[in-house]
């Protein structure tokens, strides 16, 4: 959508969070630095994050599976609040506030950000409770209310309660010996009023009871006291039902459930960092009470008691959220997950094998001959782990050097890893400790992978690595050859079924040579090493990219067919954005798949009409990152680790691989048309920031996630009932 924008604008519309002030018209020059052009990261992620809840009230998505993405909702909000919120309130209380290239300092966007969360987190607890659970209802899902146990039921409880949960219950009455106890973050908790004096003379008329932490929120009920279905009980309803029981010859006059959101980034100084692992298990104990960003509580919890929890954790009214349900809505999982009522799930499927890998014993063999590059999760993860495993027994394997993300300390991954360590082989790791919520997995994994004799290295310090490499040295006869994995995904098999992702299997001698330059880099010290076809980050991937994308902007200046398609999870650099309005501006075609954060603008008259940016959400998460570029006939294409943020392009280190031979290019290239047909699971934003179904004019629905899992798996989408 073309949109002419005027410099007299009105303030933004706290609804649309994308919504800057107004974008001026270009006059002679435009000023491609103008603030209005960008939009605020941190409500562009909170757009993001209202995309997924709206996929909850999609009905061509199986019930279940709604749910999911409502939940899904719930944890996205969860770490925004955690990461996004909390960084930006340090930067007020420290005094340091960062204005980005939108021009937003944080209090505004601050006041932006509570407006909108309110609206939404309102409006995903009415999705649930006038959509999502009379639906469960009907299909025989229950979550039984006090209000609505039988005799039986209520009997059940009680001796639940008595003998599962009173026993590892701690209620905490409040006075002068007993303060207001320090609790986790993201804990379930009530505050309680009580009457009367207990056997000491005390009668503050408060306590807390934190829930154990142990004890599942969601218990399922007996088949023999229920008619049918699947009913279960909220840990929350038990413990009001029963308050009572843990405050003798008291008397309970209401019990209230809350939650507190903590800060849970982890801040460490490398210049004060001796020993990163020593520091980072110190620091994640230190994450459980951080300050505090967010209070949830029951929207029957009294005024007087919401101004006495904000007190206590230093609150604001705004930065309260009275919600009608559970305060924890994630731990709803378990309904979503359900495995009894497929008719309320998404199809499974069997992720394919490429024919040049069926019955094959030799993996390394195929791989000498030609490069397999593999579209997760349609086609198979289990290549990547089988060429692992051989390696791991492989007497010819000599070296394995892996980096490692997000993964498992039980994977296969790493136990193939262990199997090739403890087998004699030269195994190299290095293990990025510090991947956001994943550090104590990390952290174990490490430690097994060093029990086993493998050499870990934590990488860089002050630098995230954050690339997906794989390099296996072999002796063939007299000569030394390589082997790599190069992913724009994890090394977690987990994943690997959820996300989309690419990755690809080669011997390339420069391309292995590449790799082996940078777990150099990475492991040792020296100069940057010159790269033949890597392009790694922080070094020469920012930098070729800007030069792709100006190499497009010359094309189109000289006449010549121009065309840019970039896949990313987010695209927030401000160098690369100004390129690519420059890019528009000279008349290339540029096509933008971007899931979460956009802080570019398509569609401004004379700055990016030129430019259309898609967000897609569906089954799978779409991960995958691609940098298309058509290059007058002759096309150059990149996959990567790094979408196109500044953290990735300038403070991580990432890998983008080139794509070569027409056959593979032409594979990615494929679906890459797919996502731009799409008009079933696509959302396209506009340049106020808002994202609208595309327009299908009679089309036929097209869905990319559909048609790759039937292209590829033979899956053939069914009717929702």
């Amino acid at each position: 959508m073309n949109t002419r924008l005027i410099r007299d604008s009105s303030p933004a519309d706290a609804t649309t969070p994308a919504a800057n002030d107004a974008v001026p018209a270009p006059a002679v020059a435009t000023d491609l630095s103008d603030n209005r052009l960008y939009i605020h990261r941190e409500l562009s992620q909170l757009q993001f994050n209202i995309r997924v809840l709206d996929q909850a009230l999609d009905e061509r998505t199986p019930l279940l599976e709604r749910l999911k993405f409502l939940l899904i909702f719930s944890r996205n909000m969860d770490e925004f609040f955690e990461i996004r919120v909390a960084g930006l309130k340090g930067q007020i209380a420290l005094d340091h506030e960062l204005i980005g290239p939108d021009g937003i300092p944080p209090r505004r966007a601050l006041a932006e950000i509570s407006e909108i969360a309110h609206k939404q987190i309102e409006r995903q607890y009415a999705i649930l409770n006038e959509r999502i659970l009379p639906e469960l209802v009907a299909q025989g899902i229950r979550i039984v209310r006090r209000q609505q146990w039988t005799h039986k039921q209520k009997l059940w409880v009680r001796r639940y309660f008595r003998d599962e949960v009173a026993p590892l219950i701690t209620p905490i009455g409040l006075d002068p010996t007993h303060p207001f106890p320090l609790l986790v973050n993201k804990s379930l908790n009530f505050i309680i009023r009580l009457e009367g004096v207990d056997a000491f003379g005390r009668d503050s008329g408060l306590a807390i009871v934190p829930a154990p932490r142990v004890l599942p929120r969601l218990i399922r009920m007996p088949q023999e006291i229920c008619e049918g279905g699947d009913n279960y009980v909220l840990l929350s309803s038990m413990i009001h039902a029963h308050a009572e029981e843990l405050f003798p010859g008291m008397q309970v006059l209401g019990c209230y459930q809350f939650r507190l959101t903590r800060n849970a980034d982890l801040t460490l100084d490398p210049e004060d960092v001796e020993d990163l692992a020593l520091a980072l298990r110190g620091e994640l104990y230190s994450r459980r009470f951080g300050d505090a960003v967010r209070l949830e509580v029951a929207d029957n919890c009294p005024k007087d008691l919401i101004d006495y929890l904000l007190k206590q954790f230093g609150l604001t009214e705004s930065e309260l959220y009275e919600v009608n349900g559970p305060v924890n809505l994630a731990r709803l999982f378990r309904i979503a997950s359900h495995v009894n009522y497929p008719q309320l799930q998404y199809p499974p499927f069997t992720p394919a094998l490429p024919k040049v890998l069926k019955h094959v014993e030799d993996l390394f063999q195929v791989i000498a001959k030609q490069d397999v590059l593999l579209l997760h999760p349609y086609e198979s993860f289990s290549p990547v782990v089988d060429m692992l495993r051989q390696a791991a027994k492989d007497p010819q394997v000599l070296a394995i050097k892996q980096t490692l993300y997000r993964t498992n300390a039980n994977s296969e991954i790493v136990d193939a890893l262990v199997d090739a360590a403890r087998a004699g082989k030269e195994v190299t790791a290095v293990v990025e400790l510090r991947a956001r919520f994943d550090e104590e997995s990390n952290l174990t994994l490490a430690s097994r992978l060093q029990q086993a004799g493998a050499m870990v290295i934590y990488g860089v310090v002050g630098i995230k690595t954050h690339a997906k490499l794989m390099l296996i040295q072999r002796r063939e006869g007299n000569d030394l050859v390589r082997y790599a994995h190069m992913g724009t995904g994890n090394y977690h098999t987990g994943n690997a079924r959820l996300y989309t992702d690419y990755s690809l299997l080669t011997s390339d001698e420069a391309l292995c040579e590449d790799v082996h330059k940078l777990f150099s880099q990475l492991t040792g010290m020296g100069k940057v090493l010159r790269m033949k076809k890597l392009l790694h980050a922080p070094f020469t991937l920012k930098k070729t990219l800007l030069e792709l994308i100006a190499r497009e902007t010359a094309h189109a200046e000289a006449g010549r067919t121009a065309q840019i398609i970039i896949k990313v999870n987010a695209l927030t650099e401000p160098k690369v954005i100004r390129a690519l309005y420059k890019a528009s501006m000279a008349g290339v075609q540029v096509e933008l798949i971007v899931r979460g954060m956009c802080c570019l603008r398509p569609g401004v008259e004379g700055v990016s009409e030129n430019i259309r940016v898609r967000s897609i959400i569906g089954r799978f998460l779409e991960h995958s990152r691609v940098y298309w570029f058509s290059n007058d006939g002759d096309p150059q294409m990149y996959l990567s680790s790094a979408d196109m943020m500044e953290r990735n392009l300038d403070r991580r280190v990432e890998a983008a691989f080139p794509i070569e031979g027409k056959k593979l290019q032409q594979k990615v290239r494929n679906a890459l048309e797919l996502y731009l047909v799409d008009n079933t699971s696509s959302l396209l934003m506009q340049s106020d920031g808002q994202y609208i179904r595309p327009a299908v004019d009679g089309e036929a629905p097209r869905n990319v996630q559909d048609e790759l899992l039937e292209k590829l798996c033979g899956v053939v989408k069914v009717a929702t009932p």
